[in-house]
C-alpha cells in the first residue's frame, strides 16, 4: 500500500471534516477529507496536476492529481449564494497544469463573514471509493502548502511529492525524511548555517542511530524542540533537497516555528530562578547578535582578507592610496561593513520575527548618505556631553554614525517585532499594506536616530572620559582594561568612544599609544580562533575558523567574535583575558603607533618614521605574549567539539578476522 499527502490550500487551523457545519462535507458524501478555518488570503493547489473544473461563482475547483486522486477545494459555505459579486479572485482555468503548492488565487475572508456566511476551506477527495483506503487529518494550526492529510491508497500508484526527487542531494534527502518518521512525521523544516532543523509531531519516531550513519551527516542534536541533522557546509543544499521533497509549505514556517519557540521560551521563564533569568537574558541577547551576523559572517572574512591584501599593497607602494586602484578595491572590501546595518536590520528581523525588508530599509535610512553626512557634519553646541548636530522640528538633537554598527539595528529589530503585530491588529487589513511599512518605518528609525543613538553616544562618552582618565594615571593598567573589554564595546557600540580619541591622536601628533593598546585585542581574536581551528575535528567550525582567524589578523575581527568566539561563550572570555595580557604588555612597554592599521597586518604602523625605536620590538613582544595566551586558553578552556553538539564519532573498523558485535 502506498502513501501520498494532500497540501493544506491556506493556513489557519485545520480540523476534521465532522466538525465541518455543512452535512454533506461532515458526514462524508463527497469523500474523504479535512477542513480549515483560514486565516489568509492566498490559495495554494492541494495536489500536482490537472485543474478540471471552476465553479462559474469560483467557489469550487476540482483537480485531478498526477496519481489520480480528484480532489475538490471547495471556498466557504454556502458561498455559491454570493456568486452576483463572488468574494473569490481564481487565476487557474480548466486543464491548466499545477504544482502542489502553486498559486491558485484568493478568498476574501472578512468579505465572507460579513455576508453572513462561514469561509471554511474544504478538501476533499471525490473519487474516495476507487482509490482511498484511509486518510488521516493533520489536525492543528497549519500554513498554507504544509502537509494536510496523509492517503493511504488502495493501489499500487506513485506517491506525490512537492518536486521531483533529483539533485545530488536527493537520496540523502529522501533518506533523512524515511529515518525523521516519515513526511507524516513533519510539522516544519529551517536550518541554519550548519543543521537543518526539524520540527517534528514524534521525535521518539526518528532513528538517530540511522541517521547518524547516512553518508552525508555529521551527528544529530535535540535542543529547543527541534530535531536537529548536523549536516556542515552543504546544509543548504541537502535543505533544498528535504523541501524539494517534502513538499512546499514545510520551508517556509516562520511564523508557526516563532510561535512554537515563544511558546516554549515563555513555558521555560516561569521555572526559572532570577539568577537563571539573568543568565538566560544575556545568552538570548548573544544569541541574537551572533544569529544575526551569521548569514554575513562570510562577507565579513572575505572583506577583511581583501582588506589586509590592500593594506599589504599600500604599505609597500605597490598602489597608493589616492589612486582610483585603491578607491575601487578599498569598495570592494569595505561595502560589507558600510552598509552593515541594511544587512543586520535583514538578518536580526528575520531572527526576532519582524518584516526583513521593512528593517533592511530602516537600516539604509541609517546609512543614507545625508545622515552620514550629519553624524560627521559640524557641531553647534553640547547637550549632556553630546555634539549637536542637526535639529528635528526645531529639537536640537545628535545624529550618530551608524556605518558599521550592528547593536541599534538589532535594537532596531527587537522594537519592530513588538511594534509589528500590534499594528496588525488594529490597522484594516486593505491599509496594511502601505500603511505598516510606513509607520515602522517613521517609528523605529525615529527611535534609533533620536533615542537609541544618543544614549549610545552619551554612554560612549564618559567610558571615553573614563578611559582617558585611566591612561593619564597608568598606561599599563588602561591597556589591560581596554584590552580586556574592547571588543566587548564593539560588540554594542561603544567602541566608537576610543575611536575619536585615536583619529585625533594621529591627526594632531601624528600617533596613537591608544590605538597601540586596540590592536592587541585584534591579535587575542586571532590568537583565539586559531586554536579553534586547529583544535576542532567539526568541518564547519574549521571552514569558519581560517578564514576568520586570517580576518582577525588582517584588523578584521567581526567574523571571529560573532561566527566563533562569542557564539561558544567561553572562547569570547579566553581572548578577552589574551586581549588583556597584550593590551597590558603595549601600555608597559610604551608601544606607540603611527598608523590606523592594526594587528599583524599592521606591522608597519608601529614602525617610527623618524627612525626604528623600540615600538615596533615591544609590539612584536605584546602581539607574541597575546596570541600564545589566547590561545593556550582558548585551547586548553575556551573550546570543546561538545559545544557544538555535533561530534561524530566514526565507528571502529572491523579488523581482519574479527566478528562485527
Amino acid at each position: 500500500m502506498k502513501q501520498v499527502q494532500l497540501f493544506t490550500p491556506v493556513a489557519g487551523q485545520l480540523i476534521p471534516l465532522s466538525a465541518i457545519q455543512d452535512p454533506v462535507f461532515s458526514q462524508g458524501m463527497m469523500g474523504k477529507g479535512f477542513g480549515i478555518e483560514p486565516s489568509t488570503a492566498t490559495l495554494l493547489a492541494p495536489v500536482g496536476g490537472r485543474v478540471t473544473m471552476v465553479a462559474d461563482t469560483l467557489h469550487a475547483i476540482e483537480f485531478t492529481a498526477d496519481n489520480g486522486l480528484e480532489v475538490l477545494v471547495h471556498l466557504g459555505i454556502d458561498t455559491v449564494e454570493l456568486g452576483d459579486q463572488p468574494p473569490f479572485k481564481i487565476t487557474v482555468q480548466p486543464d491548466d497544469q499545477v504544482e502542489a503548492g502553486d498559486p491558485i488565487g484568493t478568498m476574501d475572508r472578512e468579505a465572507i463573514v460579513a455576508a453572513g456566511k462561514q469561509p471554511t476551506v474544504i478538501v476533499a477527495v471525490t473519487n474516495t471509493m476507487d482509490k482511498v483506503a484511509q486518510l488521516t487529518p493533520q489536525l492543528g494550526t497549519v500554513n498554507a502548502g504544509m502537509v494536510g492529510a496523509v492517503v493511504d491508497l488502495k493501489c499500487d500508484v506513485q506517491p506525490v511529492a512537492g518536486k521531483p526527487q533529483t539533485g545530488k542531494y536527493a537520496t540523502l534527502a529522501s533518506e533523512i525524511i524515511t529515518n525523521v518518521g516519515g513526511a507524516a512525521n513533519v510539522k516544519s523544516v529551517i536550518h541554519c548555517i550548519t543543521r537543518v532543523r526539524f520540527y517534528l509531531k514524534d521525535e521518539a519516531q526518528a532513528d538517530d542511530t540511522a541517521i547518524r550513519n547516512l553518508n552525508g551527516v555529521i551527528d544529530v542534536a535535540k535542543a529547543g524542540g527541534q530535531y536537529q541533522v548536523v549536516i556542515g557546509p552543504a546544509v543548504n543544499d541537502v535543505y533544498d533537497a528535504i523541501v524539494s521533497q517534502l513538499g512546499p509549505g514545510f520551508g517556509d514556517a516562520e511564523a508557526s516555528t516563532a510561535a512554537m519557540e515563544k511558546e516554549a521560551r515563555q513555558a521555560a521563564w516561569q521555572k526559572m530562578s532570577a539568577w537563571q533569568k539573568v543568565k538566560h537574558a544575556l545568552s538570548s541577547l548573544i544569541g541574537v547578535i551572533t544569529g544575526s551576523m551569521i548569514p554575513v559572517i562570510g562577507l565579513l572574512a572575505a572583506s577583511g582578507i581583501l582588506k589586509g591584501v590592500l593594506a599589504l599593497l599600500t604599505t609597500f607602494n605597490v598602489v597608493s592610496d589616492k589612486a582610483t586602484t585603491y578607491v575601487i578595491i578599498n569598495a570592494m572590501g569595505d561595502s560589507v561593513f558600510y552598509f552593515l546595518p541594511i544587512f543586520v536590520g535583514f538578518t536580526a528581523a528575520k531572527k526576532l520575527g519582524a518584516d526583513p525588508v521593512i528593517m533592511g530599509i530602516v537600516g539604509g535610512v541609517l546609512t543614507y548618505p545625508s545622515i552620514v553626512a550629519l553624524a560627521g557634519g559640524k557641531a553647534t553646541g553640547q547637550l549632556l556631553g553630546m555634539a549637536i548636530n542637526a535639529d528635528f522640528f526645531g529639537l536640537p538633537v545628535h545624529v550618530a554614525s551608524y556605518t558599521y554598527s550592528i547593536f541599534p539595528m538589532i535594537a532596531g529589530a527587537w522594537l519592530a517585532s513588538k511594534l509589528e503585530p500590534w499594528l496588525k491588529r488594529v490597522i484594516p487589513t486593505v491599509l496594511r499594506m502601505i500603511f505598516v511599512p510606513l509607520i515602522e518605518v517613521v517609528l523605529i528609525s525615529g527611535a534609533i536616530v533620536l533615542v537609541v543613538g544618543p544614549i549610545i553616544t552619551a554612554f560612549s562618552g564618559a567610558l571615553a572620559t573614563g578611559i582617558m582618565a585611566i591612561y593619564a594615571l597608568s598606561p599599563a593598567i588602561s591597556g589591560l582594561v581596554i584590552g580586556g573589554f574592547y571588543q566587548v564595546l564593539v560588540i554594542f557600540g561603544l567602541h566608537w568612544a576610543i575611536i575619536p580619541i585615536v583619529v585625533n591622536d594621529i591627526t594632531t601628533t601624528g600617533h596613537s599609544y591608544l590605538n597601540a593598546i586596540v590592536s592587541a585585542t585584534m591579535v587575542a581574536q586571532g590568537g583565539a580562533v586559531l586554536a579553534i581551528a586547529l583544535k576542532s575535528k567539526v568541518a564547519s567550525v574549521k571552514e569558519l575558523a581560517w578564514p576568520a582567524t586570517i580576518s582577525a589578523f588582517c584588523g578584521v575581527t567581526e567574523p571571529a567574535m560573532y561566527g566563533i568566539n562569542l557564539k561558544y561563550g567561553r572562547a569570547f572570555v579566553t581572548a578577552s583575558i589574551g586581549g588583556a595580557v597584550g593590551g597590558f604588555l603595549t601600555g608597559l612597554l610604551d608601544v606607540n603607533m603611527w598608523g590606523f592599521a592594526g594587528s599583524l597586518i599592521g606591522v608597519t604602523s608601529f614602525i617610527n618614521p623618524q627612525g626604528l625605536d623600540f615600538s615596533l620590538y615591544g609590539f612584536l613582544l605584546a602581539s607574541a605574549a597575546t596570541i600564545v595566551v589566547s590561545f593556550t586558553l582558548t585551547y586548553l578552556f575556551g573550546f570543546s567539539d561538545a559545544d557544538v553538539q555535533h561530534v561524530k564519532v566514526a565507528p571502529k573498523k572491523k579488523r581482519l578476522g574479527e566478528e562485527v558485535a
